[in-house]
């Protein structure tokens, strides 16, 4: 099925509408006669490294197939024990509420040294050439989402883009790709900025399939206040200013709700210091928001053509 979508594909809408990695599929299982047809995809293989969606059902069948192998790879004979997860215990990937401690109702944190981390921040954020990083979520329901890590600013090498899958992705995948992707631009560090790409309305924010972020859905469902507490920690301690976040795709200050839903929001992620922003992309206020995130050319080429069925990536190069 993915071959016949990719031959059936036209030249300008070159890659499968329903999931992103039937085109990488396609392109291994058919390299021998891509080659004989002399078609030239260098172009399209380099795009292809941005289409990687966090939470995808794809990446969660091989990550499961290579566990499954490592297991079967086990001598019978072998009498080391193995160790397997515990509800008590963090995962391999690092048990992100547990190692981070917990919110008291007055928000104070309990089991960690605030002072202690804030140092090892500092010391991991030493050096002239250090720049505090910007974490970008962007959903898949965006249209048009997967161009959008290819509009990013080329002269800041510290917007970390993360396009996660909406309909499959879990708050623990996000959670588990911003920790790794800080870990891999330098160990210890914090963001200091954020953007979050998705789709919502005036007091709203439809994060995941069936999680819509409302003051009222976020002080009732656990694993809701949950995400927001445990994204807090991997904001900066050391920034002399509160740690940004911006909302993009979507109004949320539209009604009284949305001003609620941020105070919410700031209220759970304490004792750390934060500010929402929203701005309608329109205002001088929007623009600087796009120009912190985008190459404003390339984001406006990419916002005209969104709907459309006539955008191509050598448009966007």
């Amino acid at each position: 099925a993915d071959i016949c979508e990719f031959l059936l594909a036209d030249d300008t809408n070159w890659f499968p509408k329903e999931n992103m990695f039937s085109f990488q599929t396609a392109t291994t299982t058919m390299q021998p006669l891509l080659f004989l047809l002399h078609f030239d995809f260098s172009t399209h293989r380099n795009f292809r490294k941005h289409l990687r969606m966090v939470g995808s059902r794809r990446i969660k069948a091989q990550t499961f197939a290579e566990r499954r192998s490592k297991s079967f790879s086990r001598s019978w004979s072998d009498p080391t024990p193995v160790k397997t997860d515990s509800p008590n215990e963090p995962r391999d990937s690092g048990d992100l509420q547990t190692s981070c401690g917990t919110l008291d109702e007055g928000g104070l944190v309990e089991g960690i040294d605030w002072e202690e981390e804030r140092e090892m921040e500092r010391l991991a954020c030493e050096g002239d050439d250090f720049i505090p990083p910007k974490i970008m979520l962007i959903s898949s329901k965006v249209p048009k989402a997967e161009y959008v890590p290819t509009i990013i600013r080329r002269d800041d090498p510290s917007i970390i883009p993360i396009l996660y899958d909406h309909e499959h992705a879990t708050f623990d995948d996000i959670l588990e790709e911003i920790e790794k992707k800080l870990t891999a631009y330098r160990r210890g560090s914090k963001f200091w900025r954020m953007l979050i790409f998705c789709q919502g309305g005036p007091g709203h924010l439809y994060l995941l399939k069936n999680k819509v972020a409302t003051f009222a859905k976020v002080e009732k469902e656990e694993d809701m206040s949950q995400f927001w507490r445990r994204l807090s920690r991997f904001m900066s301690k050391v920034n002399p200013e509160p740690n940004l976040i911006h909302i993009m795709g979507c109004y949320v200050l539209g009604n009284p709700n949305g001003e609620k839903l941020f105070q919410k929001l700031k209220n759970l992620m304490r004792p750390y210091s934060v500010e929402f922003e929203s701005p309608l992309e329109l205002s001088a206020q929007g623009k600087e928001m796009i120009e912190m995130y985008f190459d404003f050319r390339l984001y406006r080429l990419w916002k005209t053509r969104q709907h459309s069925k006539l955008l191509d990536y050598e448009d966007l190069l």
